[in-house]
């Protein structure tokens, strides 16, 4: 699933053709995208809207319309293709903006998992989903002590505490793995027991990693591309997820795979014990 480098890439990516665009119709053939409003009020609210500007909370692309925010949630294989307008349809394209009345922004999505939402734009931030996410990796808000907090009120796994959305918005599985190794912390631990200063290099290493995947558009894995396969180049730098049986490169030990919440968890025993 792509975590907050991903989302953000796309944004980057869509702000070149979108901004400035107006929405001249829309068609919608896979009704359970759009979670919120109906699917006929959210086509008539977002026909007739400009966007203005396009970011992210989360993992969540944020679409700033004239008077509403369209928000989408790729989920596991959500992506975006532009077509000229008459253009066939392809099998898994459930979502169809029409721009100016000439150009088709599609919403391609083999599994059906993506979520939609349009907002009226004074209460987007106010409002579910975007009212339950906790601070970007970057917020000045994001603190020891917050983090404290907030790990001390749970016993779940550390590993399974930062994929809590409403703790840090926008680290999923890979970069989870990613500041745990460079944190020297064993994804197995309680959350409970994570010291102040584990806090500190917990939030250090987020930025460290987040800023690098950013920078490098982002992590390639499997099926996920941004729109018009715009390809992320940080998988070249991961130090262990994905990295079974090879060397840690800091101690030689073989980086070994278990299982938290489901999740496959990547890290070194030697490192992270």
């Amino acid at each position: 699933m792509p975590e907050k480098p991903e989302v953000l890439t796309v944004a980057r990516s869509l702000e070149k053709r979108l901004i400035g665009k107006t929405i001249t119709d829309c068609q919608v053939y896979w009704n359970n995208i759009i979670s919120e409003p109906s699917v006929e009020k959210f086509i008539k609210g977002i026909v007739g809207e400009k966007i203005e500007d396009i970011t992210t909370r989360g993992k969540w692309l944020v679409f700033f319309l004239t008077t509403k925010v369209l928000l989408i949630h790729l989920r596991m294989e959500g992506k975006f293709f532009f077509r000229k307008t008459g253009d066939e349809r392809g099998k898994h394209e459930h979502v169809v903006f029409i721009l100016d009345e000439k150009e088709e922004f599609r919403f391609h999505d083999v599994r059906k998992f993506g979520k939609m939402h349009l907002l009226d734009k004074e209460f987007a931030y106010q409002v579910l989903p975007l009212s339950a996410l906790g601070y970007e990796y970057n917020d000045n808000n994001l603190t020891r002590d917050y983090l404290y907090q907030k790990l001390h009120g749970k016993t779940v796994p550390i590993k399974t505490a930062l994929l809590d959305q409403s703790i840090i918005a926008g680290i999923g599985n890979i970069y989870d793995d990613e500041i745990l190794f460079l944190s020297h912390i064993n994804p197995k631990r309680k959350s409970n027991k994570i010291t102040k200063s584990e806090c500190d290099n917990v939030i250090s290493n987020t930025k460290i990693v987040m800023e690098k995947a950013i920078k490098l558009g982002g992590t390639t894995i499997k099926s996920f591309t941004s729109s018009e396969g715009v390809h992320g180049l940080f998988q070249n730098e991961l130090l262990v997820h994905g990295k079974e049986n090879e060397k840690c490169i800091e101690c030689g030990c073989k980086i070994e795979k278990i299982q938290i919440g489901g999740r496959g968890t990547y890290f070194c025993p030697h490192c992270q014990k």
